[in-house]
């Protein structure tokens, strides 16, 4: 019977064909006023928009620059509406589909070996995993903390000496699917650690006195999606009970005001919370694993796309946590020290107040359990090319933003008990 239903969804997922986005637009509009604000939320009430900044349009607020994404077909009312009340906007993309496939603008490397410059999908990072505790035993070993609700195995890789109780840094990538930028950074950081490792004297310190536990993929489902089926996938892949809509925004899923928003309680928005604080197996295993290393764990960094920033707690209210200015002087030098390589300006403070509220989400979690410096990056690119920045930007993002890491990594070594 198993076979059967195994076969079953097999076939299902083998019949589904991937999503296309020819001549789907992304739109850029500016918000002025309330009457402006009410125009766009009006709009959602007949036309579907993805929203790529904010998140949500529960989040859209005056003064703000909001990112959407629109059919083909619904672009030409949405242009109508916006000029009919003057209401200022860009075009970012005009043809979706093609910036999907001008993304892969690197072309590829030496065969069998892994490539940093291009993005990499799940097959390939299992295997990199694999080839990185062949090259350094004595410095990487892979945690498996948990498996996903399709059964994917969730990796964990500890880097530093394996002898003792050490200080150490939690790092997560790829927690929202279609942020493949993400996940290629926690590769970057991970080769370029092991591989400095002796030659370069700030990284030598860092491993000889700390471990990073580095999770290259949060979300292994939602990301194999987004490769396979639907470049524009955002939360993972369960099931929602009474609802055909599929899947939970993990960072919307963790218990911190988990239900502070009555808006992210719909099964079909991006931003759905869950039915249940921690109920996804995935947020479940991270959770398990640094509650497990709190004595140890003195940090904790997200990494997002995009809108170039440095993002400290709180998220869910405007109160600032006890040492918000250590917090903030801490993210000054560290996006000072980012924009040291290309000038790249990021910038920092709350999320409550620097881009809008959130609930739910893990840097307040972590923050809350004890762990007094969090920090969430949101990396390139500024909206140009958003959640598809090609290949060729991967290497200047990672290198530019592993000064920032560094930075951070060297005071929490210096700073914490």
């Amino acid at each position: 019977m198993r076979f059967f239903l195994l076969m079953a969804v097999i076939y299902t997922t083998l019949a589904i064909a991937p999503v296309h986005f020819d001549r789907e637009k992304v739109f850029r509009v500016k918000l002025q006023n309330e009457k402006h604000a009410s125009v766009l939320k009006n709009l959602t009430q007949s036309i579907e928009l993805d929203f790529w900044y904010p998140d949500a349009i529960h989040d859209i607020a005056v003064n703000m620059t909001v990112d959407f994404r629109v059919s083909e077909k619904e672009s030409q009312t949405i242009q109508s509406t916006l000029e009919q009340h003057k209401i200022h906007y860009e075009i970012l993309i005009h043809d979706l589909q093609e910036e999907i496939e001008k993304q892969f603008d690197v072309k590829d490397e030496i065969a069998g070996r892994h490539s940093y410059a291009k993005y990499n999908d799940w097959d390939k990072i299992v295997s990199w995993t694999e080839k990185m505790l062949e090259k350094h035993p004595e410095m990487v070993s892979r945690i498996k903390i948990g498996s996903t609700v399709e059964d994917n195995p969730l990796y964990v890789l500890k880097i530093g000496k394996k002898d003792g109780e050490r200080k150490a840094i939690f790092m997560d990538c790829g927690i929202h699917a279609r942020e493949w930028i993400s996940p290629a950074f926690c590769q970057w950081f991970v080769y370029q650690a092991t591989k400095s490792y002796g030659k370069n004297k700030i990284m030598t310190k860092l491993l000889d006195r700390m471990n990073f536990y580095v999770l290259p993929v949060f979300n292994v489902d939602g990301y194999i999606w987004s490769w396979t089926q639907d470049r524009m996938w955002r939360k993972n892949r369960s099931r929602n009970q009474n609802s055909t809509c599929i899947g939970t925004d993990l960072n919307r899923n963790f218990d911190v005001s988990w239900d502070s928003s009555p808006n992210t309680n719909k099964p079909c928005l991006n931003v759905y919370r869950g039915p249940a604080p921690e109920s996804e197996k995935e947020t479940k295993a991270v959770t398990n694993f640094i509650r497990s290393h709190l004595n140890s764990i003195k940090a904790y960094i997200t990494f997002h796309s995009y809108s170039q920033m440095l993002l400290i707690p709180y998220g869910y209210t405007f109160k600032l946590p006890p040492n918000h200015q250590d917090l903030l002087k801490v993210a000054r030098i560290a996006t000072d020290a980012l924009s040291t390589r290309y000038e790249t300006r990021y910038i920092y403070g709350p999320i409550a107040s620097t881009i809008y509220k959130t609930s739910g989400s893990s840097l307040d979690w972590v923050y809350d359990l004890g762990i007094k410096h969090t920090f969430a990056f949101e990396l390139r690119d500024k909206g140009k090319s958003g959640f598809l920045l090609p290949e060729s930007r991967i290497k200047p993002t990672c290198k530019e933003t592993m000064l920032s890491v560094k930075f951070i990594a060297k005071y929490i070594l210096k700073n914490t008990s």
